[in-house]
């Protein structure tokens, strides 16, 4: 979708500040409020804006322990792919995953409560997910950066 200076300054805004009214976006914009409105509805309905949500401190709810999981799968069977991809989707520990190239078929973002809360994940229940072969986690010391902002620029 190509996006005007004034979608691409919407869209920015919106991802710094999910509860801007629209009257401070129309005037930060320069647009005003209808049109500003429009705008937005244009970006929603069109799948620009995915969804709007909260992001919260994970260590402030006691999710102390950030863990990159990279995993590989038995030889590829549609039966067991599609039960271990259900199987990830169910456990809300796991925040994130990524099919991969390289030595690993998927790379995941799993939060836990503590080591041990993660070691009982991975034993009791990644390891049993459907197809799993192997896999190999790396934990996060300290984040450096991290950003749900996107870079939006007009074609």
């Amino acid at each position: 979708m190509k996006l005007s200076r004034a979608e691409c300054e919407i869209l920015y805004l919106l991802q710094r500040d999910g509860r801007m009214s629209n009257v401070e976006i129309a005037n930060q914009v320069g647009l005003s409020e209808s049109p500003c409105l429009r705008r937005i509805k244009t970006l929603e309905s069109a799948g620009v804006i995915d969804h709007y949500s909260a992001i919260l401190n994970q260590r402030m709810i006691g999710l102390q322990v950030t863990s990159f999981v990279m995993v590989s799968l038995e030889k590829q069977d549609d039966t067991k792919r599609i039960t271990f991809l259900e199987e990830v989707a169910a456990l809300e520990y796991i925040i994130e995953c990524h099919a991969t190239t390289g030595s690993y078929d998927y790379l995941m973002k799993v939060v836990a409560t503590s080591m041990d809360h993660f070691s009982d994940l991975c034993m009791n229940k990644i390891l049993k997910f459907a197809g799993v072969m192997n896999i190999e986690s790396q934990f996060s010391l300290k984040v450096i950066k991290e950003s749900s902002v996107l870079p939006v620029h007009s074609s």
